[in-house]
Order: structure tokens, then sequence, then C-alpha cells
């Protein structure tokens, strides 16, 4: 499984085979300049909610694509109006793609399209693959729902959001490393603009200083499990 860092909330995630666009935030994003969507490949486009720095290019990609769009039910279904291929959840549901089995899990935030629209609840995903399975949190606060999911999902590696402000921030994220029991930790949602900076020193420290490991990638850097 290969995970690839496109800036604020958005990655690209090779797993068995397959291509998965996850919260496509990136021409609006100065941070993630160098990024051409015209050449990003996605054969899924995960969406955690509908807040416009998460959905921003979904409409182009999945264009250029032809990719299935996995979301809520509101999300999909708003998507789905607009001729696009999609595959709604719910929170506590999983389904098994031909990359692996996604479950949408509990996220506590907003979820609203720029239009006005209603974008469902929020939420993230578990996605097992290829042996390896990985946590995206999603914008979301601390929340004891993280403790479900190891009863069913050993992770191997968990995503979660570290600016504060609008989710977690640093000390929270390591409490929901505890919760999720994975100490392989992937940072996002920071720096792209003033209420979300942080300081990366101090915020992998303070990750190391619990026995954990912080990854702060670059943006257009993967890392592979």
């Amino acid at each position: 499984m290969k995970i690839t860092y496109y800036g604020h909330a958005s990655l690209g995630i090779e797993v068995g085979g397959k291509n998965i666009i996850v919260d496509p935030f990136i021409t609006g994003n100065p941070q993630a300049a160098a990024i051409d969507i015209n050449a990003l490949k996605a054969d899924y486009i995960l969406l955690t909610h509908a807040h416009g720095d998460h959905v921003l290019d979904v409409e182009a990609i999945a264009k250029n694509t032809n990719a299935v769009i996995v979301s809520n039910a509101e999300i999909a279904t708003y998507y789905a109006n607009k001729g696009f291929n999609s595959h709604p959840m719910n929170h506590g549901g999983s389904w098994k793609f031909d990359f692996g089995r996604v479950k949408y899990v509990n996220a506590i935030h907003s979820s609203s399209f720029p239009d006005g629209s209603y974008g469902g609840n929020p939420g993230g995903f578990v996605i097992e693959g290829e042996h390896k399975n990985i946590y995206i949190a999603g914008d979301t606060a601390l929340t004891y729902d993280m403790k479900l999911i190891p009863l069913r999902t050993k992770l191997d590696l968990a995503i979660l959001p570290i600016g504060n402000n609008f989710t977690m921030d640093v000390e929270d994220a390591i409490i929901a490393s505890d919760f999720v029991e994975c100490d392989k930790i992937l940072g996002y949602h920071f720096d792209t603009f003033g209420y979300i900076e942080i300081n990366h020193e101090e915020s992998i420290r303070k990750f190391f200083d619990k026995g954990k490991d912080l990854m702060l990638l670059p943006i257009g850097e993967s890392l592979e499990l």
C-alpha cells in the first residue's frame, strides 16, 4: 500500500492495483501548486464530508477518470444526481470493494457543500487491504468512538488531523492514537491557512515522547506500508 500526500487533507492511495483519491482539495491550495490534478489516476474518490476544502476537485477528477465517488448517502446522492458514479455508505457500514474492505466510521465535525446543500454527517474510513490496514479520521474532534476501531481492525497506520481550531490538536491526536491502538501516525489537515499552522518539530517531539512516530510528509511525497 502506497500513500501520497497532496496537501491539506488530500491523499492518494495505491492498493490492490487500484488508485484512490481522498478528499481532493488541490487546485485551491497554493501549497499544492506542483500537483497536476489532470495527471492523477483515480478508480475511487473517498469523501469524508462535504466542505469545500475536501471536495473542491471532485468533479474535475471524476470527469477525467470516471472514478466511483464513495461517501455517506447524502454526498453520494448529490454527485449521482449530477451524473457521476457513486457508492453510498453510512456510519458503521462496510463494503468489500475490489481493492479491499472499507468501513465508514464516526467523526465529530460538520458537513455542508459550498452551495449550501446538506452534506449528511461527517465520517472517516477504515480501509483493510493487501494485509495492511489504515484509518483515515477525516475532520474530527477526539471521540470515544475511536476506541471501537481496534475491536475489529488492527491498524498499521492512523491518518489524523492535527491542525487544531477546526479539528483535534496534537495533544488530542496523541490520545486518539492510543484509542485506535496505533503508534504510527500520518498527520494531516495542518498549515494550509493561518488557523491551522503548527510547529512541526514540537509536534513530532510530543509524539516521540509518548513512544509514537508522527510523520509529516512534504506535499507530493509518499510512504509505503
